[in-house]
């Protein structure tokens, strides 16, 4: 078999995110080869046109092709967006036992092809599905990624940004927890220039209730927008590019994904947003940020959230 020079993503779903994400890649030249793979064939056939007659005017030339479950046989790595949409007024957990089915016979499909790379899954309840994800395939957990907090942290980022008239990138904070109601601000160690924000933010008596409020817009942005416009994509989509480049490049980033934890904060067996090393390796280390004894409760509550929905779908995936 000739030996593949190039790097590759197969695209599994294409949808609103997963289009977003492809549009995203290609503008800004991340891989050599983008496969989408979707049951909308024609849809797929559509955008796999749209996109290579735009990919001249990218950073670099991505060669964009409708693919099939064997295009994963060679893929650096594997992108799910597929799955069932998230509808107003249901949160991301409802979905769990429908999207699970949907997975075990995707990432069945794909481990048949010989498929070794990285996973990366951006569907919701995307800590579950990430779960399911691994335990499916079989693979070291290094090779499992799930989008986990990295929207939500920069949705945090944003907020704070907006307060105190800083660019996002000058905000060092983080949202960790479920991708989902019972995640988490940790106030204790965000910062701007090492100034703690919280203490920031309780210098000025009338600042005081935006803690609050700018954690409740954080957590709640999703619900907005599905009100507005039926979903969410370009911020999920612009996270998956994010955490793309930090697999292709080789950056050694730390973000805010969805990793296994195997002991750290104090548990096991759990997929959660957490601060963790992306590099071409895929998640490699998963760094502890120092959390105060309301976080950690906090944090250990998130996780038997999604224990509790872990346990409603072992049957499914046994």
């Amino acid at each position: 078999m000739k030996k593949k020079i190039s790097n590759k993503v197969v695209l599994v779903g294409d949808g609103a995110v997963g289009s977003s994400y492809a549009f995203a890649m290609v503008a800004l030249g991340v891989v050599d080869e983008l496969f989408i793979l979707d049951l909308d064939e024609k849809k797929v056939k559509g955008d796999v046109m749209d996109l290579n007659h735009g990919a001249p005017y990218g950073s670099s030339t991505v060669k964009v092709k409708a693919g099939t479950y064997e295009d994963c046989s060679d893929a650096d790595v594997v992108v799910i967006t597929a799955g069932a949409a998230q509808k107003p007024g249901e949160t991301r957990l409802d979905l769990v036992e429908k999207n699970t089915k949907i997975f075990k016979d995707i990432v069945s499909n794909i481990m048949t092809t010989g498929f070794d790379g990285i996973f990366l899954i951006a569907t919701n309840p995307v800590d579950i599905l990430s779960y399911v994800t691994q335990k499916v395939s079989g693979l070291p957990k290094e090779k499992v990624i799930g989008s986990g907090t990295i929207l939500d942290t920069a949705r945090f980022k944003y907020e704070l940004a907006e307060e105190f008239g800083v660019a996002p990138g000058s905000v060092h904070g983080q949202i960790i927890g479920e991708h989902g109601d019972s995640e988490l601000a940790v106030w204790s160690q965000a910062n701007i220039a090492g100034q703690s924000l919280y203490d920031l933010l309780k210098e000025h008596p009338e600042k005081e209730k935006r803690i609050e409020e700018i954690f409740v817009n954080t957590r709640d942005a999703a619900y907005d927008i599905i009100q507005a416009k039926g979903a969410t994509y370009y911020g999920i989509a612009m996270g998956l590019v994010h955490i793309s480049k930090a697999i292709f490049r080789n950056q050694n980033l730390i973000l805010t994904i969805s990793s296994l934890l195997e002991g750290e904060y104090g548990h096991e067996d759990v997929y959660i947003g957490v601060p963790t090393q992306v590099n071409r390796e895929g998640a490699v280390r998963v760094y502890e940020t120092p959390l105060n004894d309301e976080e950690k409760a906090l944090f250990a509550s998130s996780v038997n959230v999604l224990k509790e929905m872990q346990a409603k779908i072992h049957d499914i995936i046994a």
